[in-house]
């Protein structure tokens, strides 16, 4: 059961190394784009191709859904990125369902965990996985990854590096549960020491350049290259634009000038004061346009001095 990219190579190796997939649950299509042309998952699109068959339900409980998952008698239900399910669909498989998150749980549960993993500055993180319950992301854990964060690492080369670690740990999980070989291990926790992984919202990739530039350049990291931190330029006359940012670096540096300053010779870079030195800026996008390195950008952004960030 899964709906996005992240899904699909476990699926694949599930059915390379030769399990019985009985049936792939996934989102129904929806209209997408200009065109509004009906668009399918990432794990529908690979399905088909393998020839599996399909499942797409409005709602989860219906009554329709549970009788064609009782028909199919599943042994074991295998959940990534999906929707909440509902108990009578998780518990039905008789070793019951597990899922893959890409955390290292009981840390960043929720729906964005390698985003705030990287946006809080963690210098690790991993992929866990684990039974499900009544609760979100908080059943006994089967299996677990760790993987480092390296200072170049953005969303969507951690994306990539956890979609292929994740792959072998539900063939690991799968094997294990197959041989008898696994004692899930309950997440017994002190709740108020754990950092949440909600659902990014586009306030949330708001750049509030009176922060460290620390901070700053792990919220831009964190969202990059999707959906992207942004911050809002304004001209002494009123005029505003939105620019998003990419990637960028952060130089220590004391300075008296207000926070959202921006300083460029016009021709090679662009930095933005914070509290505590400059963010240099290396990928920008402005409202309307394409995404652009900065030396690219200057050749026609001939009035970047007349802006500052609010």
């Amino acid at each position: 059961m899964g709906t996005p990219e992240f899904a699909v190579p476990s699926l694949r190796a599930l059915v390379d190394n030769g399990y019985n997939v009985v049936a792939v649950v996934t989102t129904p299509d929806k209209p997408a784009g200009r065109g509004q042309k009906q668009h399918e998952s990432d794990v529908k699109v690979a399905a088909r191709e393998m020839g599996l068959p399909i499942l797409q339900p409005e709602k989860l409980k219906s009554p329709e859904f549970v009788e064609a998952m009782q028909a199919l008698r599943p042994d074991l239900g295998i959940v990534i990125a999906f929707r909440m399910l509902p108990e009578v669909i998780w518990a039905m498989p008789r070793f019951g369902t597990f899922n893959l998150h890409a955390s290292l749980l009981p840390q960043y549960r929720g729906a964005a965990p390698i985003n705030w993993a990287i946006i809080n500055g963690e210098k690790e993180t991993g992929i866990t996985t684990f039974l499900l319950n009544h609760e979100i992301d908080k059943g006994a854990i089967l299996g677990q990854k760790r993987m480092p964060i390296l200072p170049e690492d953005n969303i969507g080369t951690m994306y990539d590096k956890l979609m292929n670690e994740g792959t072998q740990l539900v063939l690991d999980t799968v094997e294990r549960i197959a041989a008898g070989d696994v004692t899930p291990v309950e997440q017994n926790v002190d709740e108020s020491t754990l950092k949440p992984a909600p659902k990014i919202f586009k306030e949330d990739g708001q750049i509030h350049w009176e922060k460290e530039g620390e901070s700053i350049v792990n919220l831009i990291r964190g969202l990059s290259p999707y959906p992207a931190a942004w911050g809002e330029m304004i001209k002494a006359d009123g005029t505003t634009n939105r620019a998003k940012i990419y990637s960028a670096t952060f130089e220590v540096k004391h300075h008296d000038v207000a926070c959202g300053t921006i300083e460029s010779d016009e021709r090679t870079y662009i930095r933005v004061a914070c509290k505590d030195g400059w963010i240099n800026l290396n990928e920008v996008q402005l409202a309307g346009k394409k995404r652009l390195r900065v030396k690219e950008l200057l050749l026609g952004f001939r009035d970047v001095l007349q802006y500052s960030f609010r």
